[in-house]
């Protein structure tokens, strides 16, 4: 299905489009002209509109305290924005591949030039096995214009993520558009990883949102979690106690 809306941008790097459409409200980046890649409402700049970047935001519960933050796979930089703009002192980095999509970030999604947002133009899969920073949470969300990109999958990605968090991080990641053999694939090379310290959540755009802890999971019972959520739910203004009943009901808390 073909986005509604008036184009307003498209341009082309050497691996494809981008275009930027726009409703009366909303402003949408697609790689494609079918699939939404990010949306921002324009009354609502930092805010989180898509189902499954909100549910992303459920790491965040698991987090004590949080100083870095990274990204891999900028988008509209809708996460980027959220997190500066909710948690005071958060250094965040996020690394994109495409710097065509940080220009189209910058000039239609105000994407901001803060000291406390760092943009590396890089793979992300050499970035995170090179990287020496040390992150309390890392958002993967590494897709093209066919869908997830074949890299998030591979064992060595997933290694090199564990090994640039923190002792108590956690790593969150966005899957969808797979196919059952490549579930299957990455679901066996994330309980071999991560040592099954894995929760999950399905959310309603058929988004399934992984949490991988680089130890284990903190212990909190179903009633400490929506206490947590109802005050990251009224700070960031999005349904976390929603998202905490779905990991609960995966997990049986």
């Amino acid at each position: 299905m073909d986005i509604r809306g008036t184009c307003i941008s498209s341009t082309k790097d050497e691996h494809g489009p981008i275009f930027v459409y726009e409703t009366k409200n909303t402003r949408i980046l697609s790689f494609d002209g079918k699939i939404y890649q990010s949306s921002m409402k324009l009354n609502d700049i930092n805010g989180l509109h898509l189902d499954y970047t909100q549910a992303m935001m459920a790491g965040l519960l698991f987090v004590p305290i949080i100083n870095t933050a990274t990204i891999l796979g900028l988008g509209a930089g809708s996460m980027a924005k959220n997190l500066i703009n909710n948690i005071s002192e958060l250094k965040v980095h996020v690394v994109e591949y495409r710097e065509e999509v940080v220009n189209i970030a910058k000039k239609y999604f105000c994407l901001p030039c803060t000291d406390h947002l760092s943009i590396h133009i890089d793979d992300a899969t050499n970035y995170i096995q090179n990287t020496n920073i040390k992150s309390d949470i890392i958002f993967s969300d590494l897709y093209n214009s066919e869908g997830i990109e074949p890299k998030q999958v591979q064992s060595s990605y997933l290694h090199n993520c564990k090994n640039a968090l923190n002792k108590q991080g956690v790593l969150v990641l966005n899957i969808c558009h797979t196919t059952p053999k490549l579930q299957k694939e990455l679901n066996e090379i994330l309980k071999c990883e991560f040592k099954n310290q894995l929760l999950s959540l399905e959310v309603g755009s058929g988004n399934t949102i992984v949490l991988a802890f680089k130890n284990t999971i903190p212990t909190m019972n179903k009633e400490e979690l929506l206490s947590m959520g109802k005050r990251l739910q009224e700070k960031m203004n999005i349904p976390m106690q929603h998202y905490i009943k779905l990991i609960c009901d995966n997990k049986k808390l």
